[in-house]
């Protein structure tokens, strides 16, 4: 796989492949409204002092390089639950890693991936304060795996961070062998709108 490096060649090379905006684009869609009330949320995991990284997995068959940069999924003619994940981007020291680099892919809502195209794909960077926001559907069940997203995550200058995150009380959470509990988001569907929230940490080198 290819090295995303942000002063190297590879994160040029990325960013000029999607076509990526000015980071302005991506910090107006965070301050959109619906961010605060994600945040009542308890960060998962919490970050203290010496942290381990984030646990990585597998990114399985289905990741696809040069993903457009946005911060929302939603598209014409999505099915689904909407949800918004919202979080930060930490080093082990618990500083906010602003610019980070975080690639999105899932399931549709009957479980399949997208392999010609970018539907349900997408990377974004996070803001100044570590900030990330990402407006999708609840993914669909894959063939022998429980409900969760894919994730590539990039500090400036550091090495890639590759993960999925989980959903809690899925049935399928026991049967699934690639299933962390400590990638399990902190989810919150009070109200008209599904929230998510997870903080990752990762190496700043």
């Amino acid at each position: 796989m290819m090295r995303i490096t942000r002063s190297g060649k590879g994160r040029r090379a990325f960013l000029c492949q999607s076509g990526a905006l000015a980071s302005s684009v991506l910090l107006a869609a965070w301050r959109d409204s619906g961010h605060a009330r994600s945040d009542e949320l308890a960060p998962t995991p919490a970050c203290v002092d010496h942290s381990e990284q984030t646990r990585e997995q597998t990114e399985g068959p289905f990741f696809l390089p040069s993903s457009p940069q946005r911060a929302s999924l939603l598209e014409p003619g999505i099915r689904g639950a909407r949800i918004v994940l919202t979080g930060r981007v930490l080093s082990a020291q618990c500083t906010r890693v602003a610019n980070a680099l975080l690639d999105f892919w899932q399931a549709d809502d009957g479980g399949a991936y997208d392999v010609a195209g970018f539907r349900l794909r997408g990377h974004q960077f996070t803001d100044g304060d570590g900030r990330y926001r990402l407006e999708t559907i609840v993914p669909g069940l894959y063939p022998g795996r429980t409900r969760h997203f894919h994730v590539k995550v990039q500090a400036p200058h550091g090495q890639i961070l590759t993960t999925q995150l989980y959903f809690p009380g899925e049935p399928r959470n026991a049967r699934d062998f690639l299933f962390d509990r400590r990638l399990l988001m902190a989810i919150d569907d009070r109200g008209d709108r599904k929230t998510a929230r997870f903080d990752f940490v990762v190496k700043l080198a």
